[in-house]
């Protein structure tokens, strides 16, 4: 019997430490069919009442399925997930100019709308989302100006907006409508002068300015661009003190008071138009206001009636409020204060923001760019997720664009028309507390669409429906049995429910749980529950304990190279199984010789022993895996040198020792080189060598080692000696060389006289042509004669 309870376990230890993932189910110790299939989606229930084997915990029906395969369980409970689409409308296919006109709910951009999700843990379910722009989809825009002072000239150039705009946006939809409304600042102190005279008109100049307020709703969302331009006509500038503007509780308000503004479930855009910054949460203080925004609608007679009580609301509530009311904000602002609003746009979803001209000529260019520029992204969302229950995307964009993690819930460069798809995978990583279903939702942002998601959970198996409460089977009723196994009462524990809690310390149990002629209980490596061993679980559920005494384990074999039974077999009962063709305690030594196989086919090259897979090299003065190094060696072709010379040739250093240190191989002369046997004339390696004697003279020869350790030597018969010079050609070449040096050396002096002599020439018949005297007389001649005239003489 003992041997029998040690093989089930020993089995069942291989099975163990031979999957990790089996492992994960087995240490959860689950105690019920409902708390196995939590731990992993790959963790089954065996129901078999038959299952267990001697000493075996409850919780060794929780295993990996296809180990519970493997240990012949026949019935095995292994709820799996689903996903079921309840609704499903194609997306619309309309076309504007044609003859049915649609209502806005009547428009599908998103498919399916509804969907069924069971989750199991651990288990993701998969589905596809569509999504496609619809050509001619309603437009509700509202414009909400600033109209503190600096805006005067802005507020000119808005007086036909409503049928400039309405023109334009007749190229994209034939369902448009238009809102306004203005806002200031809170009408407290230090934002505004609360001084009578300027609370009448708050500005200077003698200009004709109306009393500051928060927020005004001027006109509701409405088709008639005609009466946009007669309201805002009527408008007056406003002003206030400080420079920041009160434009959050003006977008707070737009937001939230829906029926107020006339918000329809279409494309909603907030146009926010001002050349100034914004307060936001925290700024109230200063006017003494600290209680934060709650968000609500509080528009008495269309004015925000609640400024000077509630703060400014912070960006990320009017983010939640934002896509919570599917609106896109563009914001309109002048130059200076664009770098404010392009960090405000990073924090807000769905938003743009254009540059606006000093007097707002260019708004609505800035609108239709800005519209395109929102129109053309989708970005997915979810509602809040329960506990444990993760949610990922996976776009499939245009041109085979992919995106994943971050750019998985989102396409850019749509175009009406075009469809775009998202694959979404939930999952859940434990069953929330009550397992009731739930509802998510995923929408695109800035939509009205949205899909529906009613999420389920397995939080136990269909087995356990069957249960049978206080079954005999559990120890006299003091358990439901269910699923193959018995889920003890309260107070109640064992694998038959056959313990109280208070007995489970007592000396007879405790007897059990002892090996014989020892004292240690569950050797020290489990506890004794209800006379049963309960192994203790390792950090690392790849290592167990097993046995009925928990004396074995399948950690503390030998090792070799730091691993396991030399990661050549398996450890089991502490003692190592190797796997073929290894051996040894630690399953350290192959039996495979192939590793010691030399070069030349010989194992360990003739000079060692192949042991464990490993040389043992006999000669010392080799090394080497396959004892083929040898750094002290000479080479081949000089070590067999002398005894080839001796024997071939009967010369050389071994001439006198020759028949006594030179037997040991084999010689056969051929008579010339290409005699020589070549590597492939043989199964066996061979070296070519070529040495020279002492006469200078060349010899050539092969040596090799056949299988059967036999030393051959193949040799050329005949020395490869060089021939003495011949000296009547050198003699003759070299007199032949100085001759015709020195006839050369003749010639150039010759060449150079020649052309020094005509230089000369050339130079006299030069200067002789440049002669300047007259030849008629001589210029160095005197006269022998000398004329005296006496100087008083009178010619008397």
């Amino acid at each position: 019997m003992w041997s029998f309870v040690i093989k089930i376990f020993c089995i069942m230890t291989g099975f163990l430490s031979s999957s990790w993932n089996g492992s994960i189910c087995i240490k959860a110790n689950a105690q019920s069919c409902g708390e196995c299939i939590q731990v992993s989606e790959i963790c089954g229930w065996c129901t078999d009442e038959t299952f267990l084997s001697e000493g075996e915990s409850k919780s060794a029906r929780c295993d990996d399925v296809n180990y519970l395969k493997k240990k012949n369980c026949n019935n095995i409970e292994n709820p799996r997930g689903r996903t079921d689409v309840v609704q499903n409308k194609s997306v619309t296919i309309r076309n504007k100019d044609g003859n049915i006109k649609l209502k806005p709910e009547e428009i599908t951009q998103i498919q399916p709308q509804k969907l069924k999700v069971t989750l199991r843990s651990g288990e993701p379910q998969t589905f596809d989302l569509k999504f496609k722009r619809a050509e001619d989809y309603p437009i509700d825009l509202y414009y909400l100006m600033d109209l503190s002072f600096s805006m005067k000239d802005d507020l000119e150039n808005l007086k036909n907006l409503g049928t400039d705009l309405r023109r334009e946006m007749q190229e994209i939809t034939s369902d448009f409508r238009i809102g306004f409304g203005s806002f200031v600042e809170k009408t407290v102190m230090p934002y505004i002068s609360t001084t009578p005279a300027r609370l009448i008109n708050p500005c200077s100049n003698n200009e004709n300015c109306t009393s500051p307020f928060s927020y005004k709703n001027v006109l509701k969302l409405t088709s008639n661009g005609e009466k946009f331009n007669e309201l805002v006509s009527k408008q007056q500038i406003s002003g206030n003190l400080d420079s920041p503007e009160g434009g959050f509780d003006a977008i707070m308000q737009v937001a939230v008071c829906e029926e107020q503004i006339g918000w329809r479930n279409v494309t909603r855009l907030l146009v926010f138009s001002t050349d100034a910054g914004f307060h936001f949460a925290g700024d109230g203080k200063l006017g003494g206001i600290v209680l934060p925004n709650d968000g609500k609608c509080h528009l008495e007679n269309d004015v925000y009636s609640m400024s000077h009580y509630y703060d400014y609301p912070s960006i990320a509530h009017l983010v939640q409020k934002l896509s919570d009311h599917n609106i896109q904000t563009i914001f309109a602002v002048t130059e200076e204060f664009q770098p404010v609003y392009q960090e405000l746009k990073n924090l807000i979803p769905k938003s743009a923001v254009g540059t606006l001209s000093s007097n707002s000529s260019n708004v609505i260019k800035l609108i239709i760019d800005a519209y395109n520029s929102l129109s053309s992204e989708v970005i997915l969302e979810n509602s809040k997720l329960p506990e444990g229950v993760s949610i990922s995307y996976k776009a499939f964009c245009k041109n085979g664009v992919q995106g994943t993690e971050d750019n998985g819930r989102k396409c850019t460069n749509i175009s009406i028309g075009d469809e775009v798809s998202f694959k979404i995978s939930i999952e859940s990583q434990k069953c929330p507390s009550g397992g009731k279903p739930e509802v998510i939702t995923v929408k695109p942002l800035g939509f009205n669409e949205e899909v529906s998601i009613e999420l389920n959970f397995i939080c136990d198996c269909e087995c356990a429906k069957k249960g049978e409460p206080n079954s005999p089977k559990c120890h006299g009723g003091n358990g439901i049995f269910e699923c193959g196994a018995c889920k003890c009462n309260e107070g109640r524990i064992g694998r038959e429910c056959e313990c109280s809690k208070d007995e489970v310390r007592s000396d007879d149990l405790d007897a059990n749980c002892r090996k014989p002629n020892s004292t240690d209980i569950c050797s020290n490596n489990g506890e004794c529950l209800c006379g049963t061993c309960e192994c203790k679980k390792r950090e690392n559920p790849a290592e167990v304990y097993s046995g009925k005494y928990c004396e074995c384990d399948n950690f503390n074999c030998d090792r070799s190279g730091n691993l396991l039974c030399g990661g050549h077999g398996r450890c089991e009962c502490r003692k190592c199984i190797c796997d073929a063709n290894y051996t040894g305690n630690a399953c350290e030594c192959s039996l495979d010789e192939s590793t010691c196989l030399a070069k030349n086919g010989q194992l360990c090259n003739g000079r060692g022993k192949c042991e464990c897979g490993i040389c043992r090299c006999e000669d010392p003065k080799f090394q080497g895996p396959t004892c083929e190094v040898c750094p002290t060696c000479p080479g081949v072709c000089t070590e067999h040198k002398d005894c080839v010379q001796c024997r071939a040739f009967g010369d050389g250093e071994k001439k006198e020792m020759c028949q006594k240190e030179c037997s040991y191989f084999n010689l056969i002369k051929v008579k010339e080189r290409k005699d020589l046997p070549q590597p492939t004339d043989q199964s066996f390696p061979l070296t070519h060598c070529k040495e020279k004697d002492a006469n200078d003279c060349w010899f050539y020869y092969t040596y090799a080692i056949t299988k059967n350790s036999t030393k051959e030597v193949f040799v050329v018969e005949k020395l490869d000696c060089p021939s003495g010079p011949d000296i009547i050609p050198i003699v003759a070449g070299v007199v032949a060389g100085i001759v015709l040096i020195g006839l050369a050396l003749l010639l150039i002096w010759k060449l150079l006289m020649i052309i020094h002599d005509r230089r000369e020439f050339a130079k006299f018949e030069k200067e002789k042509m440049n002669a300047k005297w007259d030849t008629g007389e001589n210029p160095i001649y005197k006269s022998a004669v000398t004329t005296v005239i006496n100087p008083k003489y009178e010619g008397k």
